[in-house]
């Protein structure tokens, strides 16, 4: 495989993880959720790699504007709130910590299986040439 078809390969695993607050109806929640800030990490994967890196993050409107770029570029948005804050700690270009590799593991398979998914329903558009 050459390093173009490594490239487009690589663009499957790129997925965000986005963090939001849920509708909740306990009054109480709601006034601690409108404290919190919405964050988004990008974390990629290659196979040539020792692990998935971070290759965006960023909180409040960075963020919204992150999810926003993801789901217009088809790229699959994972949401976890406390997965999103830690990787949010990492520098960019960082590779995922050891600790965190079963959990990054389960997003990148959970992407995985969406992509299978998708191409099965729509295999013009996402069968992989």
């Amino acid at each position: 495989m050459n390093k173009e078809d490594r490239k487009k390969e690589n663009v499957v695993y790129n997925h965000m993880i986005e963090n939001v607050n849920k509708n909740e109806t306990d009054e109480r929640n709601k006034l601690n959720n409108k404290n919190k800030v919405k964050t988004a990490v990008a974390i990629s994967y290659d196979a040539d790699d020792t692990a998935p890196r971070i290759i965006a993050s960023g909180k409040g409107y960075v963020a919204d504007k992150m999810v926003q770029v993801a789901k217009e570029s088809d790229v699959p948005v994972h949401k976890d709130e406390k997965l999103a804050n830690t990787l949010s700690k990492l520098e960019i270009g960082e590779y995922i910590p050891s600790e965190l590799y079963g959990v990054v593991a389960e997003v990148l398979l959970f992407v995985d299986n969406l992509d299978r998914i998708k191409s099965k329903v729509f295999p013009d558009k996402y069968t992989k040439k």
